[in-house]
């Protein structure tokens, strides 16, 4: 009688141990991304083209740059290794869909066309038109400042298009970085042109130059994953908004914009 209550006791025991087993390998499984439809366990691959200076490209052939360590972040907040990897941005999203990546962290904007083919996460950087003076240029505030002054666009751009909207002035160039250059040395009173692209021109190469006023449009660049993978976009969300709360965004933004990409 005793021997069958003590094999009784032990079976139970056993019972207990194993239940308790189950739950902490849930946790690890969890925590390694199981949960998230990962094509990986345990490891978040996210696609760029790798041809974006200073968002993304490889420098002695390993990627870096704003969206490389973006990335990186998010994975280790979730949970996971990071696998940032290279794609044709012409074929990027078909790459998701074919399940080459779990992600897409290369300066995509979420527009409602691109939404029609995969789920896009809350923005982690805002970028669109931005209005840019001399560096020195304390008269121009504002859009409402245009009116007579001369701007500069690429030619045949959208830019153009917002530019005559404020100014009969307006003056063409083959890119952006002639006009950005010309409104350094006081040939033009302002440049349109994407925020990035001025940021990077001030930054990389040192031309004396601002942004003023808020975007005249707003790209909201976001994390583009499989449809219908709501768990992994939570996850993602909820890592940007920490690495906001906290102040790890702003560090990683400054380090590559001097300032923060988030604030309109």
């Amino acid at each position: 009688m005793m021997r069958k209550l003590m094999i009784l006791v032990v079976s139970a025991l056993l019972v207990i141990l194993a239940a308790c087993g189950s739950k902490e390998t849930a946790k690890t499984n969890q925590a390694k991304g199981e949960d998230l439809g990962l094509i990986k366990e345990g490891t978040l691959s996210f696609a760029m083209s790798g041809q974006y200076p200073p968002l993304n490209f490889k420098k002695d052939d390993k990627l870096t740059g704003f969206d490389v360590e973006i990335g990186n972040e998010i994975a280790k907040r979730i949970g996971v290794k990071a696998n940032p990897v290279t794609n044709q941005w012409e074929t990027i999203i078909q790459g998701l869909k074919a399940k080459k990546y779990d992600a897409i962290i290369g300066s995509m904007t979420a527009t409602p066309e691109r939404d029609k083919q995969v789920d896009f996460t809350n923005p982690y950087y805002l970028s669109g038109a931005q209005i840019f003076v001399a560096e020195n240029n304390s008269t121009i505030t504002s859009k409402d400042d245009l009116k007579g002054k001369t701007i500069g666009v690429i030619q045949a751009s959208t830019w153009k298009d917002m530019a005559l909207e404020l100014s009969d002035q307006v003056k063409g160039y083959p890119s952006d970085v002639n006009a950005l250059q010309d409104l350094a040395i006081g040939r033009l009173d302002a440049v349109i042109t994407d925020k990035i692209v001025g940021l990077n021109a001030k930054n990389e190469k040192g031309l004396k130059i601002k942004p003023i006023g808020n975007l005249l449009n707003e790209d909201r660049v976001s994390v583009a994953v499989a449809e219908g993978n709501k768990e992994l976009a939570d996850k993602i969300n909820k890592a940007i908004d920490d690495m906001q709360k906290d102040g790890t965004y702003e560090k990683i933004s400054k380090k590559w914009f001097n300032e923060n990409l988030l604030e309109k």
